[in-house]
């Protein structure tokens, strides 16, 4: 793995194996922009290769996670067709890198996350949350089918009633209440979000490689099936973005007034 050659990912390697990858987009929360989306599809099928990492924790600079998709960026899709299916590439491949990496993903979720920030957060093997962090899955407000990883996973962590509730309404969840449902594995307070991943990282890295990495490729197997509603999702909300509600929603978005999506 070139640790040099990523812009938007700092990459830190610490004692044990462990590696620390910082979601890095500074003045704009980490929202992902053409960069760090390109980025985030090549990344853990680089860290599946190297023999070196055991364990990796990823987290956003500052005070956030990621706030989502950069709307410069996201403007530039609204009715393209190859911007689109270019979105789509990467979006697939974030998920199924992610589930295809045997290396353990531990998420330390220390602020907002969004759109394919909150993919990388919710799809990582363990997740550990501010709980006083608000978080949503965003998709409807934009006016787009809520694709990128929620149909893949969200059903498992909290179950079809929650995750259909959560998904069509967009609501936003606080850590606490993400813990109790399930969607993430703890909830600790904000100075604690880091340290606990890094200490879960230590103990999985010191511990026997193979059985923690067949483990984790034995429960993704789980993923592996909800992969065709993950391919359905991306799909339809590619679609989405070629169609009037996505630039509605986004003009909206961009002028901080409620979208009128029945016009």
């Amino acid at each position: 793995m070139n640790d040099s050659s990523y812009e938007r990912l700092l990459i830190e390697r610490r004692d044990h194996g462990v590696v620390m990858l910082t979601l890095s987009n500074p003045g704009k929360l980490n929202a992902t922009d053409a960069t760090l989306h390109a980025e985030l599809a090549t990344v853990f099928a680089d860290i599946h290769r190297d023999s070196t990492i055991r364990a990796v924790v990823v987290t956003g600079q500052g005070d956030a996670f990621s706030a989502g998709g950069d709307l410069e960026w996201l403007a530039t899709k609204v009715g393209d067709h190859a911007q689109t299916m270019r979105m789509m590439r990467e979006a697939g491949d974030i998920v199924r890198t992610m589930i295809d990496c045997d290396t353990p993903i531990i998420s330390a979720i220390n602020g907002v996350a969004v759109g394919a920030g909150l993919a990388v957060a919710l799809m990582a093997d363990i997740s550990i949350i501010d709980e006083a962090t608000r978080f949503t899955d965003g998709h409807l407000r934009l006016g787009i089918a809520a694709g990128d990883h929620a149909v893949a996973i969200w059903p498992l962590l909290c179950g079809m009633a929650k995750a259909k509730y959560y998904l069509l309404t967009s609501e936003f969840i606080d850590g606490r209440e993400a813990e109790r449902i399930g969607l993430v594995s703890k909830a600790v307070r904000a100075a604690e979000v880091l340290p606990t991943a890094l200490d879960i990282a230590e103990r999985l890295a010191r511990g026997p490689q193979d059985a923690t990495r067949y483990t984790k490729r034995a429960l993704n197997h789980w993923l592996r099936q909800a992969l065709p509603n993950f391919e359905a999702s991306l799909a339809y909300e590619m679609l989405n973005f070629l169609g009037r509600d996505a630039a509605e929603g986004l003009d909206a978005l961009q002028s901080k007034r409620r979208p009128e999506f029945d016009r």
